[in-house]
């Protein structure tokens, strides 16, 4: 029988092999290499079947057909999922003629992959996935950050591991998916020991993925974020090691979409904005209502929900030029490292005060 490392080539070139075959009809070499990642093929089908079924939002309507506005599905424990378990969004879109749909996604590369094939509207991801598709040469548009929530983040080892702190994984594998939050942290996480990226050995997965081979011990490490976290703690699998908290994550999250679907629905995302905003504060005022409100979705009992809720700060923050050069610092440091292949002016995806002030809450800009 093969080993591990074998079958994780095999599996790898499988998979570039198909990203190509995908990507013929026109998309760039650099966007198939550098946002596809490692996505788990049954999500891959999930999001063609989604993409496939769906109205495109551009296409006009009649009397009798609704547009449709598609919003990635949260699989983490955000104000996003409250929003679609409370299906206010639906209520406010349904005068304007937009019917709501949440297809899912394994992490922010492949999200930013089909918000560039028009298979999604808004996404949701970390500061990286849109560094890595701006690029890869996409019209994609910043629309709103949210706080970093750097608890939420965590790199574990497995429970009986030796590690006792980060230096000592020099050498080791470490698992996380590619351009997403987890690969940044991980670089930022050993460079705070004195390390570079190629002292650990990366071995890019997708969340699934990286879960059965952290479960199985064929990776040493693996930087992810909840719930994936309190279910390795809770299964006795894993143990944290650090997570983003204590500065180790100076980011944000973003939510975005691409410069034809901003150009065209204004109101769409002005209404997405301000129901998002309300499923925010009820969500950091309402931690027990919100842990019974999301048992279901991820098949977690409320305490352990209570416990991974305090981990998020549940807000919305303005887009400033703070936030603007910092989203540039972390594109410089993938450059540097080669990561990208070319230099990214992250401004162009950034939209001006004038335009934020129109779609942004006004309890949001009222944070400047």
């Amino acid at each position: 029988m093969a080993n591990w490392d074998d079958k994780l080539k095999s599996w790898q070139q499988q998979h570039i092999s198909r990203r190509k075959a995908l990507f013929a009809f026109g998309y760039s070499v650099v966007i198939s290499s550098i946002l596809f990642g490692c996505s788990n093929p049954e999500s891959t089908t999930k999001q063609q079947a989604s993409t496939s079924n769906t109205t495109n939002t551009s296409t006009s309507s009649n009397s009798s057909t609704k547009k449709t506005v598609r919003i990635v599905r949260s699989k983490q424990l955000t104000a996003l999922a409250v929003l679609e378990k409370q299906g206010t969004l639906e209520k406010r879109l349904e005068p304007l003629g937009y019917k709501v749909e949440w297809p899912e996604f394994a992490a922010g590369p492949q999200q930013l992959e089909a918000l560039n094939a028009n298979g999604l509207d808004i996404a949701s991801t970390a500061e990286s996935p849109p560094i890595f598709s701006q690029a890869a040469g996409s019209h994609l548009v910043y629309l709103a950050a949210n706080s970093s929530d750097g608890k939420a983040v965590s790199l574990l080892v497995p429970a009986n591991s030796t590690v006792k702190t980060v230096k000592d994984l020099k050498g080791k594998k470490i698992a996380f998916q590619k351009a997403s939050i987890g690969h940044y942290l991980t670089v930022r996480a050993v460079e705070k020991e004195g390390l570079k990226l190629t002292d650990i050995e990366s071995v890019f997965l997708a969340p699934p993925d990286a879960s059965a081979a952290f479960s199985q011990g064929k990776v040493d490490g693996w930087f992810i974020w909840e719930p994936f976290v309190t279910r390795n703690e809770q299964k006795k699998v894993g143990r944290v090691l650090t997570d983003g908290s204590g500065g180790l994550r100076d980011t944000n999250n973003f939510y975005s979409t691409n410069r034809k679907f901003y150009q065209e629905n204004p109101q769409v995302i002005k209404v997405f904005l301000e129901e998002l905003q309300k499923a925010q504060v009820w969500s950091k005022n309402h931690p027990k209502e919100i842990a019974q409100l999301l048992t279901s979705a991820t098949q977690l009992d409320a305490p352990t929900l209570e416990k991974m809720h305090s981990k998020y700060d549940f807000a919305l923050v303005p887009i400033t030029d703070a936030v603007i050069n910092k989203q540039q610092e972390v594109a410089d440091k993938w450059f540097s490292l080669g990561l990208i292949p070319k230099k990214v002016n992250v401004r162009d995806g950034f939209l001006t005060p004038e335009q934020y002030a129109e779609i942004t809450p006004k309890d949001v800009l009222a944070q400047k």
